[in-house]
């Protein structure tokens, strides 16, 4: 049916047609291929593939829940990630083939949650370690996807161990590290056996965060969350020297890279990436970037690396010239609303805290971002002429802005008591219709340089989560968290119709011949209703766990997508009332979506910061 959201109930795994995001909190998430031409990350359940230089995107689908670390062999061969699952339960380990981007064994021993992986230098085995609730070591015989032996990862008197790293000569040898603990281990395949040594450290308490072993294997160093590097010595197992001594980096070291030349790359929970000299440690360099450091990861020779935050910004450095150059960034808190201009499909705008972002689709790249800081837009549209995005925040505002600048045009002050929660125009942009968090619907009439209040309409008693508009502008249909639906008239601003469920609205939309309206919410019901006399025509079941929260429907009616708390993109038929293609690939609650003009993409946005790009099925 449709090749790229697949026909229900059955998922297949080219569903995503690109994405703007990375899940940036995650430890060494980002990593660039030994190839130099890809660099891998997760997001949500999936494992994203891009090329560096087209920016084309390729998926890796297969896990339940989100991932938690992803590792690469060192001839490139293998990739291999772990997730998260619910306490007491298995949580899977997958092993995949780069080239064939295809899955070649799931390895499930550790419980809820994988916290580490690392491939051996020569890829014969892989090291795993699990979460705190699992506590164990694996080593996994790669070849024969199987376990070869585990063991408790730290001993009883120390923390957790929360990160592994494999030797860089010898397949035998891998260090854990974590709160107190560093051990170096041995492999003795012929007995299966792994044999830890602790690693002395002096008078020294460290909860260590990253661990970088050297080319020859006769020391390593580790990065702690007090702000210092330790060298350790893989022979004697003693600490050899550790440093900055005086000047610590302040949130503590977070990602650590290694350079032919001895030297280190240091990245900081305060978003300082720095130049430190082997011997000393004495900063040479450094530069700082948005977001505290997660991933450093270095191409080819180190000549050029990446950088990942959590702030979901990635950036590429230059060794010789050290400046950063930001080569994608994304939300990093919930996204609330998504709009498309009038006829094009080629832009998008989306709202989030602090600030609004213009997309352009061809080349998923952000074109303009307007911030207001600490502030929250909860809706935006573009006016019909094309001359300004307009916006509810919290602080009870609406903002205009130019779409081309991200110039502020107009304020509209205390427009709303309790934040301004759904926004839109009339098709002359003569008027803006608002709805706020105490219930008000209120009408303006917007001139020139003029802003002044048209019309209070007042009927709803809790939030107004959704407003639309008929193409005529002389009606229009607002849901409210309070459980009602109101048609309004507003040429006379009366109320023509009002429907009533036990649920809290989240969106509605008018069929696009307008005598029908579809609306849902926390009950997850799908409610068809008559907009002539406000009568329930049909109700079908929307999702089977959790709220939903958008919908659209496609420009001639026939087809109408739902997204919400269970994760899912669903696309329905809207005469039969039947799902058609559900896609995968949300690990946040869907907050809204939309069908671009003319059908090409559905696009969907969720409260982990998450921009889902599907390609819209071919229905024929």
């Amino acid at each position: 049916r449709g090749r790229n959201l697949p026909a229900a109930p059955r998922t297949c795994s080219q569903q995503i047609f690109s994405l703007l995001s990375l899940a940036g909190h995650i430890p060494c998430g980002l990593i660039c291929h030994p190839d130099k031409e890809h660099v891998l990350y997760p997001l949500g359940c999936t494992v994203v593939i891009q090329d560096l230089d087209s920016k084309k995107q390729t998926f890796l689908h297969g896990h339940t829940n989100n991932v938690s670390c992803i590792v690469i062999s060192r001839n490139g061969v293998y990739v291999a990630s772990g997730q998260v699952t619910f306490v007491g339960f298995k949580a899977d380990i997958i092993l995949w083939d780069f080239q064939r981007k295809e899955l070649l064994a799931r390895l499930s021993l550790h419980k809820a949650k994988i916290e580490g992986l690392a491939f051996s230098p020569n890829s014969l085995y892989l090291v795993s370690l699990g979460g705190q609730d699992d506590g164990s070591v694996v080593v996994w015989h790669v070849g024969k996807r199987e376990a070869v032996c585990g063991s408790p990862a730290s001993a009883r008197s120390a923390g957790n161990a929360t990160v592994v790293a494999c030797a860089s000569g010898r397949d035998e040898m891998f260090v854990t590290a974590g709160n107190g603990t560093i051990r170096v281990w041995e492999l003795d395949l012929a007995n299966r056996k792994i044999r830890p040594t602790e690693c002395q450290t002096g008078q020294l308490r460290r909860v260590i965060t990253c661990v970088k072993m050297a080319d020859d294997d006769n020391y390593f160093y580790v990065g702690t969350s007090s702000g210092d590097v330790l060298k350790v010595n893989t022979n004697n197992k003693l600490m050899t020297g550790y440093g900055p001594q005086k000047e610590k980096f302040s949130l503590g070291v977070t990602a650590l890279l290694l350079l032919k030349t001895g030297d280190l790359i240091v990245g900081t929970g305060g978003g300082i990436v720095a130049l430190c000299k082997g011997s000393n440690y004495k900063v040479m360099k450094k530069i700082q970037v948005q977001g505290a450091v997660t991933s450093l990861t270095s191409r080819g020779q180190g000549h050029q690396f990446f950088v990942g935050t959590n702030e979901c910004q990635i950036y590429r450095i230059n060794y010789t010239t050290f400046k950063e150059e930001l080569i994608a960034a994304c939300h990093n808190e919930a996204v609330h609303d998504i709009v498309f201009p009038l006829g094009t499909s080629d832009l998008f705008a989306t709202c989030s805290k602090n600030d609004i972002r213009v997309w352009h689709t061809p080349e998923n790249r952000e074109l303009l971002r307007i911030v207001i800081p600490t502030m929250t837009c909860h809706a935006v549209e573009f006016m019909r002429d094309g001359k300004s995005i307009i916006s509810a925040w919290n602080d009870g505002k609406i903002r205009a802005f130019m779409p081309e600048t991200g110039r502020l045009m107009y304020v509209i002050n205390h427009a709303h008591s309790l934040g301004v929660t759904a926004i839109t125009a009339t098709s002359d942009c003569k008027r803006i219709i608002s709805g706020g968090g105490e219930g008000q619907v209120r009408v303006w009439e917007i001139g020139e340089r003029t802003q002044k209040l048209g019309e209070i309409l007042k009927e709803h008693v809790s939030a107004v989560s959704c407003i639309k508009i008929t193409k005529n502008d002389r009606e229009c249909v607002t849901a409210s968290l309070d459980g009602t639906c109101i048609i309004w008239d507003i040429v006379r601003f009366i109320r023509k119709q009002m429907i009533l469920a036990n649920t809290l609205f989240k969106c509605v939309c008018y069929h696009p011949e307008e005598y029908q309206i579809i609306t849902s919410g926390t009950d997850r019901r799908i409610g068809y209703w008559e907009v002539f006399d406000g009568s329930a025509i049909r109700e079908v079941e929307g999702s089977v766990s959790g709220s939903i929260n958008g919908m659209d429907i496609t420009s001639d009616g026939a087809y109408f997508v739902t997204g919400g708390d269970d994760h899912l993109v669903k696309l329905w038929d809207y005469n039969e009332g039947a799902v058609t293609h559900v896609g995968v690939g949300h690990s946040g609650n869907i907050t809204r979506l939309k069908i671009c003009p003319g059908n090409k993409y559905i696009v969907s946005v969720s409260a982990d910061g998450a921009i889902l790009l599907w390609k819209y099925p071919d229905l024929h």
